[in-house]
């Protein structure tokens, strides 16, 4: 049997060849602003109190050692303002390039719009900044991730019953497009009904005690759709042994611990991004734009489902 790493690793591959196709930036294996060790970029987390984050950050480092750029990481552990401060630190050290993964998308316009008016490379990662334009956007296709939510779901619960949604944290992107996914794909489906949706920010903890709490509000849920499996692993915690058996759930990541799951049968799925992939390509993305290499203003990742018969 293959070890669960063992998907990801695939995709990863698979994942650089589509990136190549869709634009992500070619720079050669090395910086070319005058010698590798003139050029200096800045990438400000969300969170890294979240097993994806930590891996878009080492994909990043990565890319970076690989190329021989220096790399700031910062962690703006979910504060819109604290990410304001680290960013305003990259304008202020010079950095060459600045890559934003934000804590809240609206708040990310008018923190990055300085870089921008002074012409500095910004790119986005993950989540989408609004009210800015960035010159480019690295993440996955959350919007079809979504809808392989629900078919995965609907597969799971014999496509008819209630279900329940846990959101991700209000103002980013990711949490918008993968609810909007899910919707549109659970539409397909006349015979399942949505009989809650409510906020647990993308945490484990919360998870649990949101659906915990639903679950006590909305008796015979059989289905959970989470919207990462941080949130999802909090909802199979508050099922106990009915998860897997009496009420299925579905994440979004493809983490390491949701694949964990996955494999013991708690988890039923989960959408596996490639949160390596898109650090590197961040980096990519913004090393090429600091040497002035055209860049796609778009850069997607393919997502996939991930069950226990795939894994």
């Amino acid at each position: 049997m293959k070890k669960p790493g063992y998907k990801i690793a695939a995709l990863a591959a698979a994942g650089a060849l589509a990136l190549a196709a869709c634009g992500s930036a070619d720079t050669g294996g090395s910086a070319t602003k005058g010698g590798a060790s003139d050029v200096s970029l800045g990438l400000s987390i969300s969170t890294l109190n979240n097993p994806f984050f930590v891996s878009l950050r080492d994909g990043a480092q990565a890319a970076a050692k690989k190329a021989g750029v220096k790399l700031t990481v910062t962690d703006a552990r979910n504060d819109a303002t604290a990410q304001a401060d680290q960013i305003l630190n990259f304008q202020t050290q010079q950095l060459d390039g600045v890559i934003i993964n934000p804590v809240d998308s609206d708040a990310a316009g008018p923190i990055v719009s300085p870089l921008i008016t002074a012409g500095t490379p910004v790119v986005a990662v993950d989540r989408a900044v609004n009210g800015a334009k960035v010159n480019a956007f690295v993440a996955s296709d959350n919007v079809a991730g979504g809808k392989l939510a629900a078919d995965a779901l609907a597969k799971a619960i014999g496509k008819k019953g209630k279900v329940i949604v846990l959101q991700g944290v209000a103002g980013t992107s990711a949490s918008r497009e993968r609810g909007a996914g899910f919707t549109k794909g659970i539409a397909a489906y006349p015979d399942i009904q949505v009989v809650a949706t409510q906020p647990a920010n993308f945490d484990r903890a919360q998870g649990l005690d949101v659906a915990t709490n639903l679950l006590q509000a909305k008796p015979g849920v059989v289905g959970i759709f989470a919207e990462n499996d941080e949130m999802a692993l909090g909802a199979v915690q508050a099922l106990g042994n009915r998860a897997g058996k009496d009420v299925f759930v579905v994440g979004f990541d493809g983490t390491a611990d949701g694949q964990a799951a996955i494999t013991a049968g708690t988890l039923y799925a989960s959408v596996a991004q490639q949160p390596k992939d898109l650090g590197r390509a961040a980096v990519e993305a913004a090393l090429a734009l600091v040497n002035k290499k055209p860049v796609a203003k778009t850069i997607s990742v393919p997502v996939t489902v991930l069950t226990k018969d795939s894994l």
